[in-house]
């Protein structure tokens, strides 16, 4: 994986602050400002280029959630975003990004040891990648937000500043790290309610806490509750929705038996010795996410033999990340369902243990659990949640990049007072906010005139 990223190694950390001060003389800090959509940019004809892959029957849901607001036609238009982001100017640092980097992606979950962690928690576009690419979704999505909730424009575009502010603070922050501990370092919720305690923030502390508390009951056991019954035979079965829950077929059930065998073996031996101490009972094809929707995903329903506890895990399918322009995984020999597993371990401190991947005639996956702890914070109509949050997601976007590039390059680049490359990107932030609510309004119209189809949902 090494080569495809930019090369730091055999460089000092002093040679490396060097080499990207150096970068300034020919991508200049303020020059990330820039950028002018294409003329023959489309972005409803992009966003039906990726209706191929995608049920049929659910490429209406995922149009419908998409214009629910600006922001949501934002999370679901990475492709969009990408698109545009060919075009803006690049230092030509290559690291692991996370391709879809948007406030709604971090979050937290739980990490082997049980411990509750902050991070990036959504790798599906995971690829090598522009680090620029990542910090500009990121920032632009806090602007987008922002305006949602009814921030004004000033205030938007600090919060994107703040974003660009603290990845940059972090970043020169392990520059002092030893080079294991980068890799090790990660934010745990228990630091970032000492944070908020110290700065005697008790409105952000009080969500956080409330935050922390949901978060701690989202395990198999509560999902269990939330999303099965009793059937008519006795047996626990998942709850039908349709057609966001719909049960798999017997002839299907037993697939999925012959998939969670195979992926058993992408797992590391000791975690595949704990799956096998689990039988399946059900499965069902589960409608998840925005721009996720229409892509096959599954909720598997376990039983432990020995006490019956439940695990449930969901297998979802990973096509070409919208990074990759010739649809390449770029890990050699390997599938899309490796590539989103090898790049989370890779950009996360701790990551699920139940990670794995599989592939079948024409489609890939990869599989994790569907609930542990996971959850993201929503946007609210409050200043001081965007300064906090855009802190956090700034700060553990840092951490993710560095595990794949020395942090030396990019904090020499970005120097110690990162101002200059900070107003660059919240002024982009505004201007693309600017043309996501155009592109939301094209939509619109595109449903209006029969384009697309659109369904509203009763729920969510």
């Amino acid at each position: 994986m090494a080569e495809q990223f930019t090369s730091t190694a055999g460089r000092s950390r002093a040679e490396l602050l060097a080499a990207g001060k150096q970068l300034r003389a020919t991508m200049p800090r303020r020059a990330h400002d820039g950028w002018q959509p294409m003329s023959a940019r489309d972005p409803v004809k992009l966003l039906r280029s990726q209706d191929a892959v995608r049920v049929p029957e659910l490429r209406a849901v995922r149009y419908g959630r998409m214009l629910v607001s600006p922001f949501t036609f934002y999370r679901g238009a990475a492709l969009v975003m990408a698109h545009d982001l060919r075009s803006t100017p690049s230092t030509g640092i290559v690291v692991q990004a996370c391709g879809d980097a948007h406030l709604m992606n971090f979050g937290a979950y739980a990490s082997a040891e049980r411990r509750l962690v902050f991070d990036v928690n959504d790798f599906d576009e995971t690829h090598p990648g522009p680090w620029e690419w990542d910090v500009k979704r990121l920032a632009a999505s806090f602007a987008i937000a922002a305006r949602d909730e009814g921030l004004r424009d000033d205030q938007a575009r600090d919060a994107a500043r703040e974003v660009v502010r603290w990845y940059a603070l972090i970043m020169n922050r392990l520059v002092g790290f030893s080079t294991i501990d980068i890799h090790y370092h990660r934010l745990e919720i228990e630091e970032i309610v000492d944070i908020l305690q110290a700065r005697g923030d008790k409105r952000n502390l009080k969500r956080i806490l409330e935050f922390e508390r949901r978060a701690r009951r989202k395990t198999s056991e509560h999902a269990v509750r939330k999303l099965t019954e009793t059937g008519p035979d006795g047996h626990v079965q998942i709850v039908e929705d349709p057609p966001l829950i719909v049960r798999v077929s017997e002839s299907d059930r037993a697939a999925h038996q012959r998939f969670l065998d195979r992926y058993a073996t992408t797992m590391p031996p000791h975690r595949a010795h704990i799956l096998r101490q689990y039988r399946f009972v059900d499965a069902a094809r589960k409608v998840v996410g925005v721009g996720s929707v229409g892509l096959e995903a599954y909720i598997v329903l376990m039983e432990a033999y020995a006490d019956g506890t439940p695990l449930m895990l969901q297998i979802k399918e990973a096509v070409p990340s919208v990074l990759s322009p010739d649809g390449a995984p770029l890990f050699r020999g390997n599938t899309q369902g490796e590539r989103v597993v090898q790049g989370q371990k890779l950009m996360q401190a701790s990551s699920d243990p139940f990670l794995g991947w599989l592939t079948e005639p024409g489609n890939d996956y990869y599989v994790r659990q569907l609930r542990d702890m996971k959850g993201s914070l929503d946007p609210e109509p409050d200043w001081s949640w965007f300064a906090a949050y855009a802190q956090l997601c700034g700060r553990a976007l840092a951490c993710a990049h560095a595990r794949s590039v020395d942090p030396a390059l990019i904090s020499g680049y970005l120097g110690p007072e990162a101002d200059p490359f900070a107003d660059a990107v919240a002024a982009f932030s505004m201007r693309y906010a600017d043309r996501a609510a155009q592109d939301w309004e094209l939509l619109a119209r595109a449903a209006e005139d029969g384009v697309v189809e659109v369904v509203v949902e009763d729920h969510r």
